[in-house]
């Protein structure tokens, strides 16, 4: 069988009207907001802020990095100049594709901030509240909460993952659906095929979970990453020797969480007592054992696809146990921001990793493959056009081992 070929990723322009507002309306907002939570900025950051967000906002051209010498300078300028050659004419932040625009346009204001100097999280007021607010950690007990088998445990755990990954601080519009559910919400559902590939896993020979861990790419800090959590536990608990956690290096997309969130996060829980707080007990003695592991990397804050990482993550990834994808801007990442057929089957579009991987998202963006059928897209067209893009339906997708690696053929 030979390998799809991804459509040309969503861009900037007024191709794609929910990519073009992000970047005339959302981001600017987003920095506004950046600058009202962190009054006590020094006036140059203040002003090196409302700059960028007037050039985005206006769609100025995009510039280089401007400390060429900080570690990731060279694969933004590597990332521009790719750009460039796809861009006919100048480049600019509405005449780009989308993803590498809206990655860009976040390392921009870590490097407005000073962050590389600093280390103060721009987004770490919005964070704070999350954190201590009553939803996240009544969702946290209720995630805690015995249950008759460890099969169900998981199927817990992973819908709460998925449903987590709503509470998103750059988005109002998902983030205010809180991470209830209806039935009509899970567009795609394939939480049996995972439980029958664990089943599988747990009647293997231990050497075999010993030789691969399983890799989770996560996304949303506070209710999310608590949620990303309790599924690492219920894992290695139950069928994984290792677990490791894929955080972003810088703060990004406001709520994409950091090392240093993860250690706020397990700190809170542990101060709030009873079954939370040994949770809490329980990561941390599978981190002090090796067994869970937080590793930090650029190339989750970069605009490189899935397919595209450098190649000790390539590597590790196809070796893996399992690697689960969480969040939309992730998925964005795996399937290439590309508009494609609703129905393509999600094994055929993600088969370039030979691992199994199962993907958890909440849908915000129009990117979106392994519908039942095309009719399924049609008909929510007409009863939600928005459907697409306000966080209210989610997936869980599942692609099995057996399925053969390909090449992906990318669209000139």
């Amino acid at each position: 069988m030979s390998a799809p070929v991804v459509p040309p990723p969503i861009r900037t322009d007024q191709s794609n009207a929910f990519a073009n507002n992000t970047m005339r309306v959302r981001l600017p907002a987003i920095f506004d907001e950046t600058l009202a939570l962190n009054d006590d900025y020094p006036s140059s950051i203040k002003r090196r802020v409302a700059n960028l967000r007037d050039a985005i906002a206006g769609g100025a051209p995009i510039p280089r990095p401007d400390n060429e010498t900080a570690p990731d300078s060279a694969e933004w300028s590597r990332a521009i100049e790719e750009q460039r050659d796809i861009v006919t004419g100048e480049l600019a932040w509405h005449k780009a594709e989308w993803f590498f625009a809206e990655t860009y346009a976040y390392r921009r204001l870590i490097e407005a901030v000073r962050w590389h100097e600093t280390r103060r999280d721009p987004f770490l007021p919005k964070k704070l509240e999350e954190l201590h607010s009553d939803a996240l950690w009544d969702l946290v007990a209720r995630a805690c909460r015995p249950l008759d088998s460890s099969a169900s445990e998981v199927r817990r755990a992973v819908e709460f993952a998925l449903w987590g990954n709503r509470i998103d601080l750059s988005y109002a519009l998902s983030s205010q659906r809180g991470a209830e559910i209806s039935a009509d919400d899970l567009l795609v559902d394939e939480r049996d095929a995972f439980a029958a590939y664990l089943a599988q896993l747990r009647a293997s020979q231990p050497g075999l979970r010993r030789r691969s861990p399983v890799y989770i790419v996560a996304d949303n800090a506070g209710s999310e990453l608590a949620m990303d959590l309790a599924l690492a536990d219920c894992l290695l608990r139950q069928v994984a020797d290792r677990v490791v956690l894929c955080l972003k290096q810088d703060p990004t997309f406001v709520s994409d969480a950091t090392v240093e969130d993860v250690w706020m996060l397990l700190r809170e829980m542990a101060r709030r007592g009873g079954r939370i707080a040994a949770l809490a007990e329980r990561l941390e003695g599978f981190w002090q054992s090796g067994r869970l592991r937080f590793l930090p990397h650029p190339c989750w804050n970069s605009s490189r696809f899935l397919w595209n990482l450098p190649s000790t993550y390539s590597g590790a990834f196809n070796a893996a146990l399992l690697v689960i994808v969480k969040g939309d801007a992730n998925y964005r990442r795996a399937v290439g921001d590309a508009v494609w057929p609703a129905h393509t089957p999600f094994a055929d579009v993600v088969g370039y990793l030979d691992a199994p991987v199962l993907c958890l998202r909440a849908l915000k963006s129009d990117p979106i493959v392994g519908l039942p059928s095309a009719e399924t897209a049609a008909a929510l067209d007409r009863v939600d056009p928005a459907w697409r893009v306000n966080g209210r339906r989610g997936l869980i997708q599942f692609k099995p081992q057996s399925w053969k690696s390909q090449a992906v053929a990318v669209a000139g």
